[in-house]
Order: structure tokens, then C-alpha cells, then sequence
């Protein structure tokens, strides 16, 4: 079975009582199972972790990590562009920012991908003698690349976990699905689960297969509720209400709802089922989206993003393999 690990605490907005609260990070304790301890193991954090590319979503991993008790010294990101290697020094001004993706490499214990899917074999590719030679834990965050292609760009056997967080990580408030390979041992998946849960929720995969689903669910997720919240916003606007009033009740709803959830034991049908009081307003609601084929909708779509997400694999695969063959 999957499992899940997820990091304690809350934050409250310093304006919680006049505007929208701070955005929930992660589940009750007793909600879902986790590790117990919120500092990063001694051990753990004197690894020296290194990012090949310093964009936004490094940038939030680098972040979550330096608050939960990561040193800069241990941190060293390769970033050719300078306005985000400005953003990375606010963080931070000790951390170790480069432009040589191979002074990364020769110093790192874990190695973080962090750029785009349609670069990957040519940032990897010139680095296989240094991966070969340190052998580190290579850590993914790119979507559609599989660790077969990992492997072969950088020379093979050589442990990888491939991820798949989302934007809300951009807020510590991320879902990630990690995956890793035969070669990835028991210190290095802690690892690895603890720099994605430096920004929200970690889940390990029993099959690579199942990444195109979490992309599909959690990956593209956010991207949904966007659009539900953007047609709730329309919908009361076109009843008369303000736009800026009928956004924040949509904002503070779709919050609540997911806090509650959350917050409960109980599955999202009797969630459902206990808003909805027979004869009401949101039975009416509800009867128009079954009428609608909401559901069928949602299958849809997420097995379009599935398929679309096994598509670009191959593609990046077969776009980037042929100097390694």
C-alpha cells in the first residue's frame, strides 16, 4: 500500500480575524499516520544537497527546508539566471549559488532536479562521468521523465526517486507522489520524503505507473478547483452579487470545505450527504450536476491528463535518448 507522511503544526494569518485564514498546511495527526517528529534527523541534515536549477518551485523546497532546520552550508543550487539568484539569496544570503551544474555534482550526496522535462538529457548527459563517480541519490521533479530515461542519461545504476509535487508547495502546502527505484535504500527514501515534506505532503507509490495518476489527481488538481472557484465566482456574480464579494466566499468555502475534510474521519460522501438536507438548496444544486454527468466529466478529464502525462514520457524519452543509445 501507498503511505503518507505529512509535517505538524499550523500558522495563523496575523489578520485571521479580517480576512481569510492562513491556508492549511497539512492533516490532524490524527487524521492521516506520519512520522512524529517535525526537526530533520541530526544525521539527515548534515547530507549535502545539491538543486540543478534554482526556479520557483526549488526555490519553495529550498525555503521549506531552511525552516525546518536545514543549514545554508549544506544547500548548494546551480542557477544560470540572476534574478532568480537574487530570489535564492533572500532566502538565505550563505547559501552556495553556482551557474556549474558539475561543481553540484561533485559535491552533493543528493542531487535535485529542478528544470524542465525538455532540457533534462542535456543537463544530465554531460554530468555522467561526475554521477558515476559520486554516486549520489538523484532526486526528479521534472513531469513525464521516467527513471528508465533517468538511468540512461546518467550512465545507469545509480539510485533515483522520481516526484511529482504541485503548485501549492509554492505555499507549503504541496501533495507529492514519490517513486523510487531497486537502488534507492531506506536512508535515502528518508531523505528524499523529507525534502518534499518541507513543503507539504509526501506519498510514496508502489509503481512509477501510478505518477501519471497523481499527476493527473494532485499534480493537475489545483488547476480544477481553480476552475470551480472561477465558475462558483461567475455564477454569483451573474445573481447580482459583487465580484470581489462573490471570490472571497468562494476562496473561504472551498477553504473551509477542505479544512473540514481534513479535519474528519468521515469520507467525502457523508461530508457530502450531511450538507445536503432532502428538499433543500443544495439537493437542487446537486441534482443538476449528477444531471450534467459531473462525475463521468471528472473521469474524463483526469484520464485525459493521465494519458497525456504516459504521452509526454515517451516523447521526452524518445526526443532525448539518442546520444546515450
Amino acid at each position: 500500500m501507498s503511505w503518507l507522511c505529512c509535517r505538524q503544526g499550523r500558522r495563523r494569518s496575523p489578520n485571521h480575524d479580517k480576512t481569510l485564514p492562513a491556508l492549511i498546511k497539512r492533516p490532524k495527526a490524527e487524521t492521516i499516520p506520519f512520522r512524529h517528529h517535525r526537526e530533520t534527523p541530526h544525521t539527515m541534515q548534515n547530507s549535502q544537497i545539491g538543486f540543478i536549477g534554482g526556479g520557483n518551485m526549488a526555490r519553495s523546497l529550498v525555503g521549506g527546508l531552511l525552516k525546518n532546520g536545514w543549514t545554508a552550508a549544506n544547500l548548494t543550487i546551480s542557477e544560470p539566471d540572476d534574478f532568480n539568484a537574487s530570489l535564492l539569496r533572500k532566502l538565505d544570503p550563505a547559501l552556495k549559488l553556482t551557474r556549474d551544474n558539475r561543481l553540484v555534482a561533485e559535491n552533493a550526496d543528493v542531487v535535485l532536479f529542478a528544470i524542465k522535462p525538455q532540457i533534462f538529457a542535456e543537463v544530465v548527459e554531460p554530468l555522467r562521468e561526475t554521477l558515476q563517480r559520486q554516486r549520489p541519490l538523484l532526486i526528479s521533479i521534472a513531469a513525464g521523465v521516467t527513471i528508465n530515461s533517468i538511468d540512461r542519461w546518467s550512465g545507469g545504476g545509480l539510485p533515483i526517486v522520481r516526484c511529482m509535487p504541485n503548485t501549492p508547495a509554492l505555499v507549503e502546502s504541496g501533495a507529492t507522489g514519490l517513486f523510487a527505484n531497486a537502488a534507492v535504500d531506506d536512508g535515502q527514501r528518508a531523505i528524499a520524503e523529507s525534502l518534499l515534506r518541507a513543503v507539504g505532503l509526501a506519498v510514496w507509490l508502489d509503481e512509477e505507473s501510478l505518477i501519471d495518476t497523481v499527476t493527473a489527481l494532485s499534480g493537475s488538481g489545483p488547476a480544477y478547483f481553480f476552475l470551480l472557484m472561477e465558475a462558483l465566482q461567475d455564477a454569483a456574480s451573474a445573481q447580482g452579487l459583487p465580484a470581489d464579494t462573490a471570490k472571497l466566499l468562494a476562496l473561504q468555502t472551498a477553504f473551509g470545505a477542505a479544512k473540514l475534510a481534513l479535519e474528519s474521519d468521515t469520507d467525502f460522501a457523508t461530508l457530502r450527504q450531511r450538507v445536503t438536507s432532502r428538499g433543500g438548496t443544495t439537493e437542487a444544486a446537486l441534482n443538476v450536476f449528477e444531471q450534467q454527468g459531473l462525475r463521468d466529466t471528472v473521469t474524463a478529464a483526469v484520464e485525459a491528463a493521465a494519458n497525456r502525462s504516459r504521452e509526454l514520457a515517451e516523447l521526452f524519452a524518445g526526443d532525448n535518448h539518442s546520444e546515450s543509445s
